[in-house]
């Protein structure tokens, strides 16, 4: 998996008041939890750019200004409920022999005929989690959907990688097709280049919203 690189500053005073005048300053109060104690720091807001304001997983090397550098994930992020702007993020500490979980993004490649036949197309799972050691952790899943017709589906079953384990049924569907109004079926010895009448289906609003796994980090108070 990627990492990204966040130089910061250990912090000294962590109580609400310092938070608030590193805030003020443009920087983000952050922990990492997970190590023989937590250890609290601070960065600049730009530099959680790549990492928060992104669709895709990556893990992140933190580099103090004492030389210290440790490897982990964000765990939790805070943010001004009016500004948006980055308020608190916590991490948790990786070890290369310790199994962590993580979700991973799902994405889709190529075009379903039963998409074009006038199907919908129902991302399910746009995150899987999983558990696995930090060098095991894949960037993303990627299913090809090229060959998917009206009623067929992907599940979790097709994914499964000894580097890691899916913490999800095998049967779980990841993505699939459904008949739409409209929809037509096309026979095996149709010629390409038929004229295909129909609606194209509309990628499904109704993917169900899943609940990432955390890791087992203990939260306590953030600042």
């Amino acid at each position: 998996m990627k990492s990204i690189t966040i130089k910061g500053s250990e912090r000294e005073s962590v109580g609400k008041k310092a938070s608030k005048a590193l805030r003020n300053a443009g920087m983000v109060p952050c922990v990492v939890y997970g190590g023989e104690k937590p250890l609290h720091f601070s960065a600049n807001e730009i530099a959680f750019r790549d990492l928060v304001y992104t669709p895709n997983a990556h893990t992140v090397v933190v580099v103090l200004e004492d030389g210290k550098k440790l490897q982990a994930i964000m765990q939790d992020i805070q943010f001004h409920p009016v500004t948006d702007k980055i308020l608190h993020i916590d991490f948790y500490q990786l070890f290369p022999d310790k199994e962590l979980t993580m979700n991973i993004p799902v994405k889709l490649l190529g075009n379903s005929p039963g998409v074009r036949n006038g199907g919908r197309l129902l991302f399910r799972k746009r995150l899987l989690a999983i558990k696995a050691l930090p060098d095991n952790l894949p960037d993303f899943f990627e299913i090809d959907i090229s060959t998917l017709t009206i009623g067929d589906n992907i599940t979790v079953e097709s994914l499964l990688n000894d580097k890691f384990t899916i913490l999800h049924p095998e049967t779980t569907v990841v993505v699939q097709v459904k008949t739409a109004r409209a929809a037509i079926v096309v026979e095996e010895d149709e010629e390409e280049g038929d004229e295909i009448e129909g609606e194209e289906g509309a990628e499904g609003a109704e993917g169900e919203a899943t609940s990432a796994e955390t890791a087992d980090a203990a939260t306590e108070a953030k600042e």
